[in-house]
């Protein structure tokens, strides 16, 4: 659908209900807290009208009820009403966390049937770049006929996206009164101590260029096809191997990228892929997952631009699955010792700074629990996310929730990019009109 407006009717500041102890007011950031850049992890959770919700008393109660169930979740997720300090240290302090209420001038249906990418960040309480010190800020968007979305947005300093689905979950549960709400474990920089990053700034990557989001959706069935097409036929192995389906994705979306921006033409810029990987449980022994905080880092990789002219993109599928595989516990060990993998950070951030490189990102929310977030009143029937200012830079969800394999790539990308995609045959005949 077209422009819509959404209308902030009130502003509030949510604390935890009681005091955090003296013992918990400060929170040192670990190494891989202190690398990430300064912006905020979006998520848009819609819920359809609950009954008789439409009427104003209904939705006074629920939103009371909101706030207080958050204040109360923040007890146990504590950092999150806190301030980050000189990317040292969160002050858990409870200053707490922006909490806003808006006014959407649609009904609910008519955006989620036709949901407008662009439309999203209006839904969210800040800009994604617009971090500061907050750690957490809340929007709660009413539609006219009763349904909301809760707009959350967590700073990449504190959380990575497993812990944000943690946070919401966590709330969801307290809301819905489930005593077996998640109690997250903090203390990261006890196993990545925090080091001086002189010469290093975590905001390389961030882009002041207008960058367009597009969600294009693959059916199961287009995701079966590319897992097949990228099979590796080229060993002994029957039946040959598959690549998973987020491997499969990105060596197509990838390829596709290639083909339509650089034309397969000869280019000094090297190419790359970067794919983050959650580290739980890849770290010896594993990390409960409950552990809050960024445990994740990129495998990345410089395709063979030959293996792609000549269409061979099951080696860059390949290729792909073996460098998540080296994220193991050897890789762990010497990430902990922090200054040879800040090296690494510096030498790559140099290369983007003169671009030398042309990076395409990729990270996943697929069977991550987003839909699980009931708070009384049901699952979400959609959960989107927002505009990046990261370019070439995509996020793949689960369609829908379903469990039938279809997934949503969210592509950021500047406008002129966007637009050879959407121009790009090959890569229109995988993807489901919208």
């Amino acid at each position: 659908m077209g422009d819509i407006k959404v209308e902030v009717i009130s502003r509030d500041t949510i604390k935890p209900s009681s005091p955090t102890p003296t013992h918990l007011r400060h929170l040192q950031l670990s190494f891989l807290d202190q690398i990430l850049t300064p912006t905020f992890i979006p998520i848009i959770l819609f819920y359809p009208v609950d009954g008789d919700a439409k009427a104003d008393h209904d939705k006074i109660q629920r939103s009371i009820w909101l706030k207080k169930t958050l204040s109360e979740t923040l007890i146990r997720f504590y950092p999150l009403a806190g301030r980050v300090k000189d990317n040292i240290s969160i002050d858990c302090s409870d200053q707490g966390v922006p909490y806003l209420e808006a006014q959407v001038d649609c009904q609910l249906s008519d955006f989620t049937c036709h949901p407008d990418s662009m439309e999203l960040n209006k839904f969210i309480p800040f800009a994604t770049d617009d971090v500061v010190d907050i750690v957490l800020a809340i929007q709660v968007n009413t539609f006219k006929c009763g349904g909301i979305a809760i707009g959350v947005c967590i700073s990449h300093k504190a959380a990575d996206a497993w812990s944000m689905v943690m946070f919401v979950n966590g709330w969801a549960a307290v809301a819905r009164r489930d005593t077996g709400a998640v109690c997250p474990q903090f203390g990261l920089a006890s196993l990545f101590p925090p080091i001086n990053l002189s010469g290093f700034d975590p905001s390389t990557g961030i882009t002041k260029e207008k960058i367009v989001t597009k969600r294009f959706i693959f059916s199961s069935s287009s995701v079966a096809a590319l897992r097949e097409k990228y099979a590796d036929h080229s060993t002994a192995e029957d039946p040959p191997r598959r690549p998973t389906r987020i491997e499969a994705l990105s060596a197509f979306i990838w390829s596709r990228f290639v083909a339509v921006s650089h034309g397969m033409a000869d280019t000094e810029r090297v190419c790359t892929m970067l794919h983050a990987v959650n580290i739980r449980l890849r770290m010896d022994p594993p990390l409960p997952e409950n552990y809050f905080g960024n445990i994740i880092r990129f495998a990345a990789i410089t395709p063979s631009m030959e293996d792609v002219k000549e269409g061979k993109c099951h080696a860059l599928a390949k290729q792909m699955g073996e460098a998540i595989e080296k994220i193991d516990g050897d890789y762990i060990k010497k990430l902990r010792e922090g200054i040879q993998h800040l090296n690494f950070l510096k030498e790559r951030a140099e290369k983007f700074t003169k671009e030398e490189i042309d990076s395409f990102r990729f990270t996943s929310f697929c069977r991550l629990p987003v839909y699980e977030a009931d708070f009384g009143w049901g699952k979400p029937i959609w959960v989107g996310s927002a505009s990046l200012p990261f370019k070439n830079l995509v996020i793949f969800v689960d369609s829908g929730g379903s469990n039938d394999g279809g997934i949503e790539a969210w592509i950021n990308s500047v406008e002129e990019d966007m637009a050879k995609f959407q121009g790009d045959d090959e890569f229109l005949s995988f993807v489901s009109p919208t």
